[in-house]
């Protein structure tokens, strides 16, 4: 078993003072149902987080023991918790499901930290719920790992999600394509809570459910809302502006999400629910990562506007809490909705900008900044790679860019590009180290590539943990250059380019 280590936490809580409730549970059972996790056979610890440990006011000498092991593999309870799954709907591919709910996912309550935030406590993969349909609750060590993985490489992009408290895995057999082993992660968020909850009730007619949820989540997570007349709108509004923002910064990472159902997105802007996710290497705009999407339905270039769309659901779903009169509340919504578009292109002009180097804003800059692109997608130049190689131009006309030049497979064009951008970037007056340092904190060097989580996994499955934890320290430090670790910035090798993920994964 493996911890990483962090000084910087002091021991504050033991597992029985971690102060668990279950605010959600207080809604009433028309919300979810009440379940209680199945356990594991001889559950063991492959990684706990201590960054997320600290999130909690957790000591972190309680990771290490046998008790933590039993209780976030859902063999023992933990002291306070009130095990629910949560009931919800979705359009899953642009088709309408009338019921979803955590299939697989079990809410054991919230801590409340001694900064006053709210984290709730999830384990997923810890048995059947009633929304299991004909899933038999589990997940195995290939897909609890990915998505371990990811929400520690999103965060420390500064790429707001979920994350994980603990990776648990078992010997119990779980049937997917093949026969793998069961894991258990205890994801931890501010909030579950999805475009699907509110989806549910809407559809159903029982509009009368709708106000406590949305006032549950207001209060928990927008108190400067609560008790407004106008509090759903304001509220509506921020999820539509957070989502707007979020998938701008997906795009500007290079990062599918694979599965945008709606029932897969969060109320706080949040990334949930890791599947068949994957950064880019070789750009591609239309890129799908998801090999269960052949029609591309959850592209790259695509992202933008399945968000909008799916905010268009969630702001629908509530449109009885914006005004009595049909008419004007469908007006309102209107209004809400149409805040997307101009969100989003405003986070993706910044981020774009802050990724060229760029301080001020000039008309062309769009037009500057997709020629380059373009030149990325004809030669299917590596993304990440391209993008941080770019730091090292200066604006000297005489600078041969050899670093990003080889990366570029058209030449030509590259060369007809350069001197615009030299020319753009002396009308700022731009100092070449001052630029590359501001570069360099927004273009990561590393990036959690799907290779690299392929070798833990296949570690993981021997029962090994130090590829995980070696690759949690790179990803932790995704702008820094640690030549120590280089070889997990390179591309891929020719025969691990296409690993294949699916909504299995």
């Amino acid at each position: 078993m493996n911890v990483a280590e962090d000084p910087r936490i002091a021991p504050l809580r033991d597992l029985d003072t971690l102060a668990l409730d279950n605010r959600y549970a207080r809604l009433g059972e028309a919300y979810f149902s009440r379940v209680e996790p199945a356990p594991l056979t001889n559950p063991r610890l492959l990684h706990a987080n201590t960054e997320v440990a600290a999130l909690l006011d957790l000591d972190p000498a309680q990771l290490l023991t046998q008790r933590f092991i039993e209780i976030f593999a859902g063999n023992r309870p933990l002291p306070g918790a009130e095990p629910i799954a949560t009931i919800y709907a979705g359009h899953q591919f642009g088709g309408w499901v009338p019921q979803l709910g955590d299939g697989r996912a079990i809410l054991l309550g919230q801590v409340r930290n001694r900064r006053g935030e709210s984290w709730d406590l999830q384990l997923k993969g810890a048995g059947k719920t009633p929304y299991s349909r004909f899933g038999d609750g589990r997940a195995v060590i290939r897909s609890s790992l990915r998505e371990y993985l990811a929400g520690e490489a999103l965060h420390h992009l500064g790429i707001p999600s979920t994350r994980a408290l603990s990776l648990i895995v078992a010997d119990d057999p779980v049937q997917r394509e093949t026969v793998e082993r069961a894991a258990v992660i205890c994801r931890v968020a501010p909030s579950h809570v999805r475009f699907g909850h509110f989806e549910l009730f809407y559809s159903r007619g029982q509009h009368e459910r709708l106000a406590p949820l949305a006032d549950h989540v207001i209060d928990e997570h927008f108190p400067e809302l609560s008790g407004r007349p106008d509090r759903h709108a304001r509220w509506l509004e921020a999820v539509t502006v957070r989502t707007a923002e979020l998938i701008a910064r997906w795009q500007a990472a290079g990062f599918c999400h694979g599965v945008m159902n709606t029932d897969n997105m969060s109320v706080l802007g949040l990334t949930l629910d890791y599947g068949p996710y994957g950064f880019i290497d070789g750009f591609d705009a239309g890129h799908v990562c998801n090999h269960s999407d052949p029609g591309g339905r959850y592209a790259y270039d695509r992202q933008p506007a399945i968000g909008h769309w799916n905010c268009s659901r969630l702001i629908q779903s509530c449109v009885p809490l914006l005004a009595d009169d049909p008419e004007q509340a469908a007006e309102i919504g209107q209004t809400l909705l149409d805040r997307y578009p101009d969100a989003y292109a405003q986070a993706m002009t910044r981020l774009w900008r802050a990724k060229f180097g760029l301080r001020d804003e000039q008309d062309d800059d769009p037009a500057l900044i997709n020629r380059f692109l373009t030149l990325l997608h004809r030669g299917r130049a590596d993304f990440t790679l391209s993008l941080r190689a770019l730091a090292s131009v200066r604006v000297a006309d005489d600078d041969p860019a050899t670093e990003l030049r080889a990366r570029i497979l058209d030449l030509e064009a590259l060369d007809a590009w350069l001197p615009d951008y030299r020319a753009r970037l002396r009308a700022e007056q731009s100092d070449d180290a001052e630029r590359a340092a501001r570069m360099n904190a927004c273009n990561p060097k590393y990036i959690l590539r799907n290779h690299l989580a392929q070798r833990a996994i296949a570690e993981a499955e021997r029962g090994g943990s130090s590829e995980t934890e070696r690759l949690l320290r790179v990803l932790r430090h995704p702008f820094d250059e640690q030549p120590e670790h280089a070889a997990y910035a390179e591309e891929p090798p020719p025969g691990e380019r296409h690993i294949a993920v699916s909504c299995s994964s």
